[in-house]
């Protein structure tokens, strides 16, 4: 590192993944976080600290806090999802999960995970992103300052709680103005005064700045490498800076608050930036028509490989189909598509969907978090670690995942079905995710968000609904049936429907046809297969599967 210009600059992936879509718990507040922080590192023998079990934070939360069970896991285990754990780790976690035969036994594993302590308390705190204000559901926006007059790029849209995940001017304004906060949280509890507050002469811990970390990196300018914030922190040539002393091992806390504030900048791979600057994506099927309308843009020609990012917004009557290198691990978001087919046939990190109608999603294996919010008459074909919803209208999902789907505000007519289609690499992406075929949650929803109205808002669908899909794509791989199967009651619908299908081949061969009935026959068959495909929608999902003319296809980039 050569002594340039420090930047600093704050993670995407914990407010995209980690900061949930609803309004946390009041008990989430600061002053209650301060009293987990002084009770969890003066237990430090009691599974509190440094690292802390689920046991310790179950009793915390459901004991103290007054939270339900169910939620205090989820909390727990939405952090825990965002550690850097290997594939072959999350295998082996579903696999003991899967031969648990009872919640007893589930909740004895659950006892032995652990996560970092000051960590999770970031976490915790960073779920007031989403806290609804009087203040701003009156004005609609925040007061102006001068970090965020500059306008976000974020497609045009103005900052609410649904679309402040992926805003990275909202991820560093709430950093910048709640830095204090999240620095007094770190404290050695010694550290503060009676009221929880720090003084002029309080010291950081190198533990704290580590911790840290978790939200803020950097890097020295002109260099290409990205370092953890605690690194530069503790590089000799920055100690004076940074306010660490090498004999008390501790950071001044005046001086690290400054530090920060003054190398704070914008995400330099966030989605502001790949929007200005990023490369529009070539794809393997792009109908020609509607090109023009269509914003995809990536910048995972400049990102490192954890900081990858594609937007893709107002899709419109059209198929799009992707499996390449450059969705591997990214955090997509699909924005205001209408009557499109997408296929996105790679492992992924996270995918938001937001504010799209009329149009159908298959995705690769999603390693985090896949949202929706704002969706009407959507279907989405996923094997996901957890599926999140808000604020969504007929929608359908078809899922494999190993935690409950979690239906937050604002739903209606929800339609839950096994996942049921495959391609052929998609056991290898499953694995390269960590993502197994069981357990399977994808009919045990968890509704988070109660709202005033007692009816149901969701459904399992009815098997004689039930279809398989199938990906119109040739490709190369091992996977040739559905990963798991289907639920035997859904098997058993396709089974009879195949023995219809039978019974009348049969019909018709016994009917002894002439040749001129035959055609005249299988005219009025297609006729009226023609009639369905237009009365169902389907014959637009296969015009557009129709390849363009030569010279206009994008290849696979």
């Amino acid at each position: 590192m050569d002594q340039s210009r420090v930047l600093l600059w704050v993670k995407a992936e914990p407010f995209i993944v980690g900061a949930l879509q609803v309004p946390p718990p009041s008990k989430f507040s600061l002053h209650y976080l301060r009293k987990i922080s002084t009770y969890v590192q003066i237990r430090a023998t009691e599974g509190a600290y440094p690292r802390l079990y689920w046991s310790t934070w179950r009793h915390i939360a459901c004991g103290k806090l007054q939270l339900a069970k169910d939620l205090a896991w989820l909390y727990f285990e939405i952090f825990d999802s965002l550690s850097m754990k290997t594939p072959e780790e999350r295998l082996e976690w579903s696999e003991v999960l899967s031969n648990c035969m009872s919640e007893e036994e589930v909740e004895k594993q659950r006892n032995q995970l652990s996560v970092d302590t000051l960590q999770f308390l970031l976490f915790l705190y960073i779920q007031q992103l989403n806290k609804v204000s009087l203040r701003t559901s009156l004005i609609g926006e925040e007061w102006p300052s001068p970090r965020n007059r500059s306008q976000s790029p974020d497609l045009t849209e103005k900052s609410n709680c649904h679309n402040k995940n992926w805003n990275d001017y909202s991820h560093q304004a709430f950093v910048y103005d709640h830095l204090s906060d999240l620095l007094e949280l770190l404290l050695d509890p010694k550290q503060l005064t009676a009221s929880f507050h720090s003084t002029h002469s309080s010291l950081v811990s190198r533990e704290a700045v580590v911790a840290l970390s978790f939200l803020i990196e950097g890097t020295i300018s002109r260099a290409r490498k990205i370092y953890p914030l605690h690194e530069l922190a503790l590089w000799q040539p920055l100690h004076a800076d940074s306010g660490f002393s090498k004999i008390s091992k501790t950071f001044s806390f005046y001086k690290l608050e400054t530090w920060l504030r003054s190398c704070l900048t914008g995400n330099p791979f966030g989605t502001s930036a790949c929007l200005k600057s990023g490369k529009k994506l070539a794809w393997a099927h792009q109908v020609e028509g509607t090109t023009k309308r269509a914003k995809i843009a990536c910048n995972t020609h400049v990102a490192p490989r954890m900081h990858r990012l594609v937007v893709m917004s107002q899709v419109y009557k059209q198929t799009l189909a992707k499996s390449s290198d450059t969705l591997v691990g990214a955090h997509v978001k699909i924005h205001r598509c209408n009557e499109s087919f997408i296929y996105l046939l790679s492992p992924l990190r996270s995918v938001t969907i937001e504010k799209c109608r009329n149009s159908i999603f298959v995705l690769g294996p999603v390693g985090t978090t896949l949202h929706l919010h704002s969706c009407d008459n959507v279907k989405v074909i996923a094997i996901c670690h957890r599926l999140s919803i808000s604020s969504t209208t007929g929608c359908i999902f078809h899922i494999l995942t190993p935690t409950r789907p979690l239906i937050l505000s604002g739903n209606q007519t929800v339609t839950f079905a096994p996942f049921h289609t495959h391609y052929p690499m998609l056991e290898d992406h499953m694995a390269r995710t960590g993502l197994a075929t069981v357990p399977n949650y994808w009919d045990n929803p968890m509704v988070v968000c109660r709202e005033n109205s007692d009816t149901r808002v969701f459904q399992l669908l009815p098997p004689c609904e039930f279809y398989v899909f199938i990906i119109p794509f040739e490709m190369e791989g091992d996977t040739t049936e559905i990963p798991g199967g289907l639920p035997s009651v859904y098997q058993k619908a396709l089974g009879q429907r195949e023995q219809k299908i039978q019974i009348w081949q049969k019909t018709v061969k016994e009917a002894h046809l002439t040749k001129d009935q035959r055609k005249q026959f299988q005219v009025l068959v297609e006729n009226k297969f023609y009639e369905w495909l237009i009365n169902t929608g389907h014959r637009q999902q296969l015009d557009s599967l129709v390849p363009p003319a030569a010279g206009s296809k994008q290849a696979a980039g």
